[in-house]
């Protein structure tokens, strides 16, 4: 496993340097198999791209664990912000973040839910920005994609809602608009179970990073699916009760 590790990490940093080195796919022989080979290839990017700011977490799979990738410190951005023509994709999605107030650092006893609820210092709404090392991800399979940080691209977050035990997630409502317009909306949370994911990624998916830590970003799954928006386009997102955030595109 390290070995394939090693060189299809060599292949995304590559494709992460230069535009012009995107993949169809990874080779065959370097296609992960299963969540730890996907991991292990994500984790040595990882290390090469610098401090970790963050982590995207879902979705929920079908033997009941999500999924989880670390979100480089260097793409996380307060809003409003202008995202540069390096991102080609232009995906976006509507997501509420939480910041996390004081660590959670790796122990034998795992972290109870009122542990890591009170390591919650607040609710941001959020645009997950997409961006792959693969000319088309909704080609690749999920492992690959899982490899590549699940298609991460940048993050970037509104003002945060430090009261937010009284928010109820299963009736919040959000709206996204592109260049004025509507184009997505949706009520309640996604994924049903926000504190549930974060609780994971303390106790299992952030502990080979050193766990959680105070000041980083947990965002916990597209509200509003992935949507492609055209070069130049303004996306704002307002959530009914965690506020709201905008970006735009370069032309």
């Amino acid at each position: 496993m390290p070995e394939i590790a090693t060189r299809a990490a060599e292949l995304l940093l590559a494709a992460r340097r230069d535009p012009a080195r995107r993949l169809d796919d990874l080779p065959p022989e370097l296609r992960p198999a299963d969540r730890a080979v996907a991991y292990a290839i994500q984790q040595q990017v990882a290390a090469q791209l610098g401090p970790i700011g963050g982590w995207k977490v879902g979705p929920v799979q079908a033997d009941g664990l999500p999924l989880c990738g670390a979100l480089p410190a260097s793409g996380i951005l307060a809003g409003p912000v202008t995202i540069g023509p390096e991102y080609r994709l232009r995906g976006v999605e509507a997501e509420v973040a939480v910041r996390i107030g004081h660590d959670l650092p790796p122990r034998a006893t795992p972290y109870s839910p009122e542990e890591v609820a009170a390591a919650i210092a607040a609710f941001h709404p959020a645009i997950e920005v997409l961006e792959s090392r693969f000319v088309e991800p909704a080609s690749v399979p999920m492992l690959t994609a899982l490899a590549d940080f699940q298609s991460h691209g940048a993050f970037v977050f509104g003002p945060g809602v430090t009261e937010w035990r009284g928010i109820d997630l299963a009736a919040e409502s959000v709206e996204q608009r592109v260049d004025g317009a509507v184009n997505a909306t949706r009520t309640g949370h996604p994924g049903g179970d926000l504190l549930g994911q974060v609780i994971w990624l303390a106790n299992a998916g952030s502990v080979w990073a050193g766990g959680l830590k105070a000041g980083q970003f947990v965002t916990c799954g597209s509200w509003t699916g992935a949507n492609r928006v055209a070069a130049g386009a303004q996306v704002s997102v307002r959530f009914s009760s965690v506020g709201e955030v905008s970006l735009r595109f370069a032309p």
